[in-house]
């Protein structure tokens, strides 16, 4: 597979697209004016407990309070009365593992990990982990035999990631004493700052993208930037040396994101309907914490192919642009897919093991269910920050979010009731109505209607200073 790893930088925003055949996989963005929190370490203070739902929070100097449940808590293991592992007014050391959502504060937690490009440290745990990636059984024991013997000398759990799989030894041990000296800084700095300040920040998003995804698996690194590009390269020395010549200065002329035409794919990202190699589509619909995903056939008739096979075939390719789609999106919570009615067990299976197979190479933890009789697929996929579209957008002010504004039929009626109240048959002045342009024109074409109904001459105002689905109605002497 030809992956590789496209960098776009402006004073505003640094964009990463990781690409997969030419065919866009992952995208990252971050904005100079949107504070990242995510993964950060915070002296925090306790503000209030809540013995009901178990649960505290804590004022971290973001503004919204951070939630910290009791699970996050680091205390004694038979302890059960969370107002005996925290008081208020205590401050404490947390981390941020999601961040504010809609009206949602940050999720923040005690039990500190600290990722490596081959390892996660855990300074509060006494875990061992290998990455479920990981499936050759030999490589598998050899890593975990290296860490078992690596924490006999260092307290802590340690986490294997994927991205470990070959690396020697000496590598993993090099990694493991660089996390422990920066939990030990950490350690210190939560000793002389106040609270509410940052004692750890994660990487920005390039040097994220380099330590969980730049590998021998990527052909090049592009960047726009000499600044960036000499940073990441400085970086790799330290974490990958083999890796530094990968790392190419983008010198062409067109921006980088068109001549990938990776603009072209983020602006599909902001429709709802994503369409498949053979005609068919998914319709995307996203809510707050569930997303629903409809599958169509669309165009797609199959020639010569049985309406089993047509169907078959689309749910086929829906399982695989499904999967890629949540991870462009940064789709996260419950999603629920109606993938189209096929009558064959067999070939049911078949769509679910392609979704699962598709969603295989997501950094966030997926679980899901088996397909229902109704042919739906329910899923969760983690969410620790905003969906895209969150992140481009926000809330029309003019639908508040419906995605539909009121039709011009019912505008009409709305003016005709709220005239009737106003008892108007003994009214001798002129009455005007203002309206938005595109409503003003239904409204002209039955403007003899109207005078018919309440027997005054009415005016009809075109003007864009009124919302499409609002007017007003006004009564001049």
């Amino acid at each position: 597979m030809n992956k590789e790893i496209v960098v776009n930088m402006t004073p505003e925003e640094t964009r990463v697209a990781v690409l997969e055949n030419n065919r866009l996989s992952d995208l990252f963005l971050e904005r100079r004016e949107t504070k990242k929190i995510l993964n950060n370490i915070y002296r925090g203070k306790v503000q209030n407990i809540v013995v009901g739902l178990s649960s505290a929070f804590v004022d971290i100097g973001f503004g919204k309070s951070a939630y910290l449940a009791m699970n996050d808590i680091v205390a004694p293991k038979n302890e059960k009365n969370i107002e005996n592992m925290l008081k208020v007014d205590q401050e404490i050391m947390v981390q941020v593992y999601k961040e504010p959502i809609s009206t949602k504060g940050p999720k923040v937690t005690m039990d500190i990990s600290l990722p490596g490009r081959l390892l996660v440290y855990m300074p509060f745990s006494n875990n061992i982990g290998i990455s479920k990636q990981i499936e050759d059984r030999e490589e598998y024991t050899r890593l975990k035999n290296i860490i078992k013997e690596i924490k006999k000398e260092i307290a802590g759990g340690i986490i294997v990631r994927t991205e470990a799989e070959g690396a020697t030894e000496s590598e993993i041990e090099n990694e493991i004493k660089y996390l422990v000296r920066l939990w030990g800084s950490i350690l210190n700095r939560f000793n002389t700052v106040q609270f509410g300040t940052p004692v750890h920040k994660d990487l920005g998003v390039v040097f994220q993208v380099v330590r969980d995804y730049f590998n021998e698996n990527v052909e090049l690194m592009y960047i726009d930037n000499e600044k960036e590009l000499n940073d990441v390269k400085d970086f790799v020395r330290t974490v990958s040396p083999e890796l530094e010549e990968k790392i190419v200065l983008y010198e062409g002329k067109q921006p980088i994101f068109k001549a990938y035409k990776i603009e072209e794919e983020i602006k599909n990202l902001r429709a709802n309907k994503a369409r498949l190699p053979s005609g068919g589509y998914l319709i995307i619909q996203e809510a707050e914490s569930l997303c629903a995903i409809d599958v169509n056939t669309g165009k797609f008739t199959g020639n010569n192919n049985t309406q089993e096979e047509v169907v078959t075939i689309t749910n086929m390719e829906a399982a695989r642009e499904v999967a890629r789609q949540l991870r462009l999106r940064n789709i996260g919570g419950i999603i629920v897919i109606d993938f189209i009615d096929m009558k064959k067990e067999k070939n049911r299976k078949k769509v679910l093991e392609e979704l699962k197979k598709s969603t295989k190479g997501d950094k966030a933890k997926i679980k899901i269910w088996p397909i229902t009789k109704l042919g739906l697929i329910e899923m969760t996929r983690e969410r620790k920050k905003e969906s895209l579209f969150a992140l481009l957008g926000e809330t029309c002010p003019t639908c508040k979010g419906l995605g539909l504004v009121l039709s011009k039929e019912t505008i009409f009626i709305s003016v005709c009731k709220e005239i009737e109240q106003m008892k108007i048959e003994k009214y001798n002045g002129k009455i005007k109505i203002k309206l938005h342009p595109s409503v003003a024109e239904y409204f002209n074409e039955r403007k003899k209607h109207l005078n018919e109904i309440f027997k005054k001459s009415i005016e009809i105002i075109s003007t864009d200073s009124v919302d499409i689905q609002d007017y007003n109605i006004v009564l001049e002497q």
